[in-house]
């Protein structure tokens, strides 16, 4: 962990961050938000799916990535065990771990990947909330849990009906645990649109998905760290989703 010197009647005290847990952070907005915290100061405990060239980096920052399975029960618990393992204390947990699939017209393969999702979105939170939660009360000071949610839920989807449905829950599931937790933990949503495209994104595609919301702009990762130090940060906000979709509401 990272420790911090403060002064106390003119005497050095060491002074230790509980840490900040992000899920599926290997990469995109999790990544970011990992070595945001880290650079404040804040031990950083991160899942990750698969091995990848990205997470050296994060290692060298400090960061403990922890390999995790969200596709059923049995690797979500132990992903709670790994971090059980690694700490005593949670300052956070900021669920960013996302599952992106269409929606199949084939029976076998849409059940699977609705189930997959809903595994991803909505029962790793679910459990890893209930089962760190004396890991949050155990530190001192601010609380928080937050969940990355879509701005798309505000308006469905023609092809990801069932990636759209499980982050809907997953936003019921905040408001649920902000009332069950108060007060000592808050417990927000953030619901972003468009925020980095994709390497692979063509001219057509960038130019069509701008023109979906009122700002017209490619933000980056900032604005999520904004975010979530705004939510972090304000000790008066608890059950809310913060619409981060550059007025994506207004077309």
């Amino acid at each position: 962990m990272s420790d911090q010197a403060v002064m106390t009647d003119n005497k050095a005290e060491v002074v230790t961050k509980a840490p900040i847990l992000i899920t599926g952070a290997a990469q995109r907005l999790g990544r970011a938000a990992a070595i945001h915290f880290a650079r404040q100061g804040y031990p950083v405990i991160i899942s990750y799916r698969r091995e990848r060239d990205d997470l050296a980096e994060l290692r060298a920052l400090g960061i403990t990535t922890l390999q995790a399975d969200f596709s059923d029960v049995a690797g979500i618990q132990a992903f709670i065990e790994q971090v059980k393992q690694h700490t005593n204390c949670l300052r956070a947990i900021i669920h960013n771990a996302s599952c992106w699939l269409p929606d199949s017209k084939e029976p076998e393969q849409a059940a699977v990947g609705f189930q997959q999702m809903f595994q991803v979105h909505m029962m790793a939170p679910y459990l890893i909330n209930h089962q760190c939660q004396p890991l949050l009360m155990a530190s001192e000071g601010a609380r928080d849990i937050v969940h990355m949610t879509d701005a798309v839920v505000r308006k469905g989807s023609k092809k990801h009906g069932a990636y759209v449905a499980t982050k809907a829950g997953l936003e019921s599931l905040t408001q649920s645990f902000a009332a069950m937790f108060a007060p000592d933990i808050k417990v927000n949503g953030i619901a972003p649109a468009l925020i980095i495209f994709n390497d692979d994104d063509d001219e057509v595609y960038r130019t069509k998905a701008l023109k979906k919301s009122a700002l017209q702009i490619e933000p980056g990762e900032e604005v999520i760290n904004l975010s979530l130090d705004y939510l972090l940060n304000n000790h008066y906000l608890t059950g809310v989703i913060l619409p981060v979709e550059g007025g994506r509401s207004l077309i």
